[in-house]
């Protein structure tokens, strides 16, 4: 269908050029050869030849075609709103009309005797505007905002700051049918900021050098293919899929039938979803942004242990605000404005319950936050909140499937997937794979009677075409992150954390210290 469309704009266009060229004073040719017919474009209409290397930048090009196009009809006498609107929205249709008619080529518009309305004038800044923050948020440095603490204490809720697409060269976008600073959803709605009519190839720009171990990542969300309208990025559809095979498993076992295979559970889970849920699927450039820390690079071997994690047979870096969850005894109640200016605990992450001989409380706390607690006298004892193997449900840990007792705590080890490199492919090791295959790198992927066909073909073994990464939050203990879903495409890269431009507390007021001066204009390690 894309080609199709691709097909008729651009035999429209031809076409139309080819008509209108001659008649202001240019061979017919020349608007027939696409790219080089909107240059002799700038030369009709009497603009700056710069203007054409605009349409190279998707997302930008779009807006800047409907400017051309207004500017074209406008010197061939068709300044009437609807004939301006034909010209925008149906230049390939509307151009061969025209070239077909008795128009005749005008030039530039005489402003003295067609002066521009007050609303043109500040449309034409608008257009300007919106095109060079377009330029500038898709190809060097777009601003975020921190929603949740999976990072903290390196990066705080309500801190903005600015990311870097150049750190490792920004994507071409690949849906460039957008609105104008919208990620997914139109502001204030579900309504998807995206026309699905086109899309391109992945494709990213020459940056100033790779992903590197422990770098702060921006990134789409691998999981956030699908996503149910009623959840938003709150829970992946393929963890509610996992979820509601856990529940008809159960049910199964609670009524004492025979357990079928994963996959019967897999396709009636998917069936019940969609016969009672609401769904959008987002290409990759429209997937919910996730900030994390990139802590395993392609052909890194990943293992954790008692929550500690190890890259290559080592102790992996610890950030200087890396935090873990520890349960804490107390004799007496802690007052949470306390714990928040003594040890910077958000009170949304303040867990408590009482004891018969006091209080339990589950806290994320920094190495130096936890030293700090165990001296407070009220504090009996503060222990590690490990998962112990097992602990988790089956299908929350990746590589989600009841072969692996894997938990947050304690995972691995695996590889992470290099391009060129190839893997062995069996039935015990699919799981890990099997998104890899059929999801990021678009093959056929399915089994039969115990054999593992790709494309039709029967295989023992799988060659990368993409390099992957391994992204873990700061904050181990309330983190989404690969632990749950797997390893990152390098087509999901976004950019690097730069630099840290305001930080606001929502939890206090502007006299207790909203804004936080300290971390404005900081870089985030």
């Amino acid at each position: 269908m894309n080609y199709i469309i691709y097909s008729i704009i651009l035999i429209g266009y031809s076409v139309g050029f080819y008509l209108l060229f001659p008649k202001a004073g240019r061979k017919a040719w020349e608007g027939a050869v696409p790219v080089y017919n909107f240059f002799i474009l700038t030369r009709i209409i009497k603009k700056p030849w710069w203007w054409m290397l605009l349409l190279i930048f998707p997302g930008v090009n779009f807006l800047m075609l409907m400017v051309f196009n207004s500017i074209l009809a406008s010197h061939f006498g068709k300044i009437e709103r609807g004939s301006q609107a034909l010209a925008i929205f149906l230049p390939f249709i509307a151009f061969p009309l025209w070239g077909k008619s008795d128009i005749k080529y005008y030039g530039p518009i005489d402003r003295s005797k067609h002066p521009k309305s007050w609303l043109a004038e500040w449309g034409d800044a608008i257009v300007f505007a919106v095109v060079a923050a377009s330029i500038i948020r898709t190809y060097f440095l777009e601003a975020f905002t921190i929603p949740t603490s999976s990072m903290e204490k390196t990066l705080l809720i309500g801190d903005y700051l600015f990311v870097s697409k150049m750190a490792y060269g920004p994507k071409v976008p690949q849906t460039p049918l957008s609105f104008p600073f919208a990620h997914h959803s139109l502001p204030g709605t579900v309504t998807p900021s995206y026309l699905d009519w086109m899309s391109l190839p992945y494709y990213r720009l020459p940056g100033f050098g790779d992903v590197e171990r422990n770098d702060i990542v921006v990134f789409n969300y691998p999981e956030g293919d699908t996503v149910l309208i009623q959840y938003q990025s709150e829970r992946s559809y393929n963890q509610v899929v996992r979820d509601e095979m856990y529940r008809l498993k159960q049910n199964d076992i609670m009524r004492g039938e025979a357990l079928k295979n994963d996959d019967y559970y897999n396709k009636l889970s998917r069936k019940l979803i969609k016969k009672n849920m609401d769904y959008t699927v987002r290409p990759v450039d429209k997937r919910e942004h996730y900030i994390k820390r990139c802590v395993a690079v392609p052909g890194d071997e990943i293992f954790v242990e008692h929550a500690k994690l190890h890259i290559n047979g080592e102790t992996a870096y610890i950030p200087p605000q890396f935090q873990y969850r520890y349960q804490i005894e107390t004799k007496s109640f802690l007052n949470k404005k306390i714990l928040k200016e003594k040890l910077n605990v958000n009170y949304q992450d303040i867990r408590t319950s009482q004891t018969e001989n006091g209080y339990s409380y589950f806290l994320p706390l920094t190495l130096d936050a936890a030293e700090q607690m165990e001296s407070f006298d009220a504090v009996k004892s503060l222990t590690l909140d490990a998962s112990p193997r097992g602990a988790s449900p089956i299908f929350h840990i990746f590589p989600n499937s009841p072969q692996y007792d894997w938990s947050e705590d304690y995972w691995g080890p695996l590889t992470v997937p290099e391009k060129g490199t190839s893997v062995e492919l069996n039935l015990k090791n699919l799981p890990f794979y099997e998104r890899i295959i059929h999801v990021y790198e678009h093959h056929d992927l399915q089994v039969k009677d115990g054999v593992i066909y790709i494309d039709g073909s029967a295989v023992t073994s799988y060659t990368f075409e993409l390099n992957y990464y391994f992204m873990m939050g700061d904050n181990r203990h309330n983190s989404a992150d690969s632990r749950f879903w797997g390893f990152v495409p390098e087509d999901h890269i976004v950019g690097k954390a730069a630099f840290i431009w305001l930080s606001i507390d929502p939890e206090l007021s502007l006299s207790e210290g909203k804004i936080r001066f300290s971390r404005m204009f900081s870089i985030p390690e």
